[in-house]
């Protein structure tokens, strides 16, 4: 029997395995620390206190161009693979020892929000691979830099700070991101660059970026917008016309907004304002002259000096075109005169007339054809109720149905006249501020009323029987005047006579002299006459005077008793 003083191979056997928690993975999937009993053939031979010693490659003890600089008895921290494999040699790797130790680390400041070191050594697809101190993560192409990165060549194997986005140890999977520490970099520097900032500062810039609405300005580290309507005073068609890429500037900083951290600058805040006294140099009423800077539907916008514009409404463009785009009455850079309509210097704001700068086209016309005065002009339209003619001065007249023509009606006088076509007319009357003229046609024809003739009409009474004297014989009626040289008139085809045979317009001839009796006066006050109506007053005279209807005597015999007692 042995002595417990002489423990036997099974006792041993059993210290050991309680040394090494088992002989079956006591040590395997574990990091421990070994010595260096030799070197040989580029390998490390490595005890970790196996049965057996391990071999370990020099190359995974050396980073980059860096030696090894192991030596005999040197310690290590290398990884248990297996206790020990068909050779009886333990299978060792200082890789993998690295890269346990990594992700105990990685875990610990990924919990902590940390940043932590590595190095790009790679190219896959979609971004890149970084070696995180034996950990290999992944870097997506959209997380290198804050703008598109074309060559990533400098960036290649230089120690640089990363922030992990996530991570799963299970799955060896690592994705870090090197834009999230430039931007919260750059964040905390410009934070501390606005800190130095205040509004209304002077300071310099330069250009990095112009867009349409402006331009980007660093201010040495951060950037502030130049918005191109702070550029200058003067109308900027796009920000390329002040300044270029590359070129420093001189801004004032106009707004710093804390919770967004952007900057508004200005560079037309340096220059004196245009606008301060404008309403003493620009007074209502002044004639002034400018350019044209831009058209739009409503108007247009004309610069006065550099730095002032005023607009001129559309409806206050031209006296005659009515409706119409203001491009087709002005165009862009052309000089014009204009007035001064009003003055808004709080609002920065001029009103501005063209019409108003060019003589009302009325009161020329009237001064220039008083009523009465013939004028020539082309039918522009032909309305139901008128003709327009064009006239001088580009203004229009219109010749109302009445006035078109004697003897006939309105509808049949329009229907005489083409659109097109040059007339005659005379001036009855123009109303500048209504912006009207009315013209006359049949005034221009033959036996139209005089001016005495006009003063003849008035001494005619509205019932009173007269001899007149034919002019002329139309197929609507007879053109008539009283006396030699009294009112002419017109003597329609229905009061010719009572009955329809005596309504024959041919029945009459030129110079034969007939009675007839006023009934009226036209707008002109040229008298109308009727046969038909001297007729049926005669004969209510003759049965008044001599008979009535129920006398038992005939119309014909209280006629003929009444043209006897006439003898």
């Amino acid at each position: 029997m042995a002595s417990s003083a002489n423990p036997t191979r099974d006792d041993f056997a059993a210290m050991l395995d309680e040394q090494l928690g088992g002989a079956d993975g006591g040590f395997e999937g574990r990091v421990v620390k070994g010595t260096v009993t030799s070197i040989e053939a580029g390998m490390a031979i490595i005890d970790v206190g196996l049965k057996s010693e391990g071999r370990v490659d020099l190359k995974e003890f050396m980073r980059g161009e860096d030696a090894h600089g192991l030596e005999v008895g040197s310690e290590v921290e290398v990884y248990v693979d297996r206790v020990e494999n068909a050779d009886g040699e333990a299978m060792l790797s200082r890789d993998r020892a690295r890269r346990e130790a990594a992700w105990d680390k990685l875990e610990n400041e990924f919990g902590e929000g940390k940043r932590v070191e590595g190095r790009i050594f790679g190219r896959v697809k979609g971004g890149f691979t970084v070696d995180l101190d034996g950990a290999v993560a992944f870097l997506p192409g959209s997380q290198v830099d804050i703008r598109p990165v074309r060559d990533v060549g400098p960036l290649m194997d230089m120690p640089q700070p990363f922030q992990i986005l996530k991570m799963d140890r299970r799955r060896g999977n690592i994705v870090v991101s090197r834009r999230a520490v430039l931007e919260e970099t750059r964040a905390e520097q410009r934070s501390e660059l606005i800190d130095k900032l205040a509004e209304g500062q002077v300071t310099e810039g330069v250009v990095k970026n112009i867009t349409d609405y402006g331009a980007f300005v660093d201010l040495g580290g951060i950037d502030g917008l130049l918005h191109v309507t702070d550029m200058s005073y003067k109308r900027v068609n796009h920000p390329s016309e002040v300044i270029e890429i590359g070129q420093t500037v001189t801004v004032q900083i106009v707004r710093i907004n804390a919770e967004t951290q952007r900057i508004s600058l200005g560079m037309k805040q340096l220059e004196s304002d245009p606008w301060e006294g404008v309403g003493a140099k620009y007074p209502v009423g002044i004639k002034v002259s400018g350019q044209v800077t831009n058209i739009t539907e409503y108007g247009a916008f004309v610069e006065l000096e550099a730095g002032i514009e005023g607009l001129v409404h559309v409806s206050e463009m031209s006296w005659t075109k009515k409706n119409v785009h203001p491009g087709k009455i002005v165009s862009t850079s052309q000089e014009v005169e204009v007035m001064v309509l009003e003055v808004d210097s709080d609002k920065r704001r001029i009103s501005l007339g063209l019409k108003q700068a060019q003589r009302n086209p009325w009161e020329e016309f009237a001064e220039t054809n008083p009523v009465g005065a013939t004028v020539t002009g082309e039918v522009k339209n032909a309305t139901e109720f008128g003709l327009f003619i064009g006239l001088p001065g580009d203004v229009d007249g219109m010749v109302h149905m009445s006035d078109i023509a004697w003897g006939i009606s309105g509808e049949d006088a329009l229907a005489l006249h083409r659109k097109g076509e040059e007339v005659q007319a005379v001036v009855l009357d123009v109303d500048t501020d209504k912006e009207r003229i009315s013209l006359g046609m049949k005034q221009l024809e033959k036996g139209a009323p005089s001016a005495e003739g006009a003063a003849g009409a008035g001494s005619l009474r509205r019932g009173e029987v007269v001899t007149v004297t034919v002019l002329e014989v139309r197929d609507g009626g007879l053109e008539v005047q009283v006396g030699e040289d009294g009112a002419t008139g017109f003597v329609k085809r229905s009061d010719l006579g009572r009955d329809r045979d005596e309504q024959r317009p041919d029945r009459f001839q030129t110079g034969a002299k007939v009675d007839a009796m006023v009934t009226g006066f036209d707008r002109s006050k040229k008298p109308n006459f009727s046969i038909k109506a001297r007729q049926i007053a005669e004969e209510k005279e003759a049965v008044a005077q001599f008979g009535s209807s129920d006398s038992g005597a005939s119309l014909g015999d209280i006629l003929g008793e009444a043209l006897k007692k006439g003898d």
